[in-house]
């Protein structure tokens, strides 16, 4: 049997959810499904996992959330075959293109062609039996050289979707191969409704499936550039602890290209295979509204929240009690940082509002209060300007942060659960619960969990300069800048 390697792009930004989902810590990653434990990212391997010769994945991500990638593939017990970094956001055709090489590397020996599995890291599947019917069908097919996308069969005219035209019309509940023959990009809503009533469409899902080395050889074809800079990107790759960070020069020059409008509008060998599983891909917050589970006023309420009188809404709270009433048809959203109140039909433009954002250099638009590092993550309570600040500190068991020193800051740690190990001066020491330590400014200071549970601790800054960019690291076990 032929090996399936699943191909899980996960480089996006999720901006039309915001504010849970932003630029450090994007929808991929989040829990956003109120009967799902795991992350959208956690649940798109698992839900393919069982499938039948399938092997542990190739995942492709931003440099910057590489930690929360490996962090979560290992919270699922998972050690992907690659994770890899790209230094330059250049769209799914490049990226598919890198994939499909790494795969061919990595069982170079063995003298196979696999056959790929891509998926996007941020979709739901509620009918996941119809949905492995549907890849198993196409891994079938694929054996023939051809490539598949998957349609999905529109429930309404989504102005939010991209969507495939095939050259004979879909039949209902009919699982089959149909000729690919043009993408529209996501219409207006006189267009889509349309292209709604016309059978020949189907919603672009971003899913395919095909052989490695079928791919490769239309890229060659119809792409030969954008082959030809991956493979140097490749070539010229280093090794990162468990990543593989790609050659930043070559991968820059691919073209910003999809791999639809690339290939599969131009290649003959693109069927479209319909798929009816209940598939969304959690794009904005009226479309998780519409795949979650609600009260018996319509609403999707988390968090801590109390609402009276209250219709059709999206709520979520945070620690502080959020209460609504005499409201309808709203999306609260209620982070430690951010409140977005709007109304469900303008979800769509909660993207443009992180835009401006951004453009007014809102840090809000990008980053949370919450930040990850591969040692763990840190929570910004309550911060004085230029003065103190408080945090919250989680470090994982095993994990230390960089021997380092701040010329601008003193910090003051107190452990609240787990075991510390600070090293101040070179001198160390064992803190635990209840303990403290300080850190006066310019020394040089680590800190470690030794233990088998989190450390959590409590980081008072004072000085005359707070920003994260007051560090001079000496040792890193992250593959970080070291300064000195």
């Amino acid at each position: 049997m032929n090996k399936i390697i699943p191909i899980i792009l996960a480089g996006g930004t999720g901006s039309r959810l915001w504010p849970l989902s932003r630029e450090s810590f994007p929808k991929q990653f989040l829990e956003l499904i109120n009967e799902d434990k795991n992350t959208l990212l956690q649940t798109t391997y698992k839900r393919i996992e069982n499938l039948g010769n399938i092997t542990r994945p190739i995942i492709i991500c931003n440099e910057e959330h590489r930690f929360i990638v490996g962090d979560q593939m290992r919270q699922i017990n998972i050690e992907p075959l690659a994770i890899i970094l790209e230094p330059a956001r250049r769209n799914t055709a490049p990226a598919i293109t890198v994939a499909a090489l790494k795969a061919l590397q990595i069982f170079r020996e063995e003298d196979t062609d696999p056959i790929l599995l891509i998926l996007s890291s941020d979709h739901y599947i509620k009918e996941v039996s119809k949905f492995t019917q549907s890849i198993k069908y196409s891994i079938d097919k694929a054996k023939d050289g051809e490539l598949f996308i998957f349609g999905v069969v529109p429930r309404f005219p989504a102005t939010g979707y991209g969507y495939i035209k095939s050259v004979i019309e879909l039949e209902e509940g009919k699982l089959d191969a149909l000729k690919v023959e043009k993408f529209i990009e996501k219409p207006n809503k006189e267009k889509a409704k349309s292209l709604f009533e016309n059978k020949k469409y189907s919603w672009n899902s971003g899913m395919f499936v095909f052989r490695a080395n079928s791919i490769i050889k239309e890229i060659e074809e119809f792409a030969p550039n954008i082959l030809r800079y991956c493979k140097e990107s490749l070539t010229k790759s280093k090794k990162d602890l468990d990543f593989v960070r790609l050659d930043k020069e070559n991968f820059s020059k691919c073209d910003d290209i999809s791999i639809d409008i690339a290939i599969f509008e131009k290649t003959n060998k693109a069927f479209v295979v319909p798929l009816d599983c209940g598939w969304d891909d959690i794009g904005s917050w009226d479309s998780l509204w519409n795949i979650s589970k609600k009260d018996s006023n319509g609403n999707s309420i988390k968090g801590n929240v109390f609402s009276q009188d209250t219709k059709n809404s999206l709520i979520r709270g945070g620690e502080k009690l959020l209460v609504t009433l005499g409201l309808k048809d709203l999306l609260i959203l209620d982070t430690q940082d951010a409140l977005l109140i709007a109304n469900k039909k303008d979800a769509q433009e909660v993207k443009n509002i992180v835009l401006s954002l951004n453009k007014k250099q809102f840090k809000e638009g990008k980053e949370h209060q919450r930040m990850y590092r591969p040692w763990g993550n840190y929570l910004s309570i309550q911060k004085e300007e230029n003065n103190w600040q408080i945090k919250k500190i989680e470090v994982n068991p095993g994990a230390s942060l960089s021997l380092q020193l701040h010329n601008h800051r003193s910090e003051h740690w107190i452990v609240l659960q787990g075991t510390a190990e600070i090293e101040i001066n070179n001198k160390r020491e064992i803190l635990s619960k209840n303990q403290s330590t300080y850190i006066p400014i310019g020394a040089k200071h680590r800190l470690s969990n030794p233990g088998k549970i989190k450390l959590i601790l409590i980081e008072v800054q004072c000085g005359s300069y707070l920003g994260e960019d007051d560090i001079i690291r000496f040792v890193d076990n992250y593959g970080r800048v070291v300064n000195i």
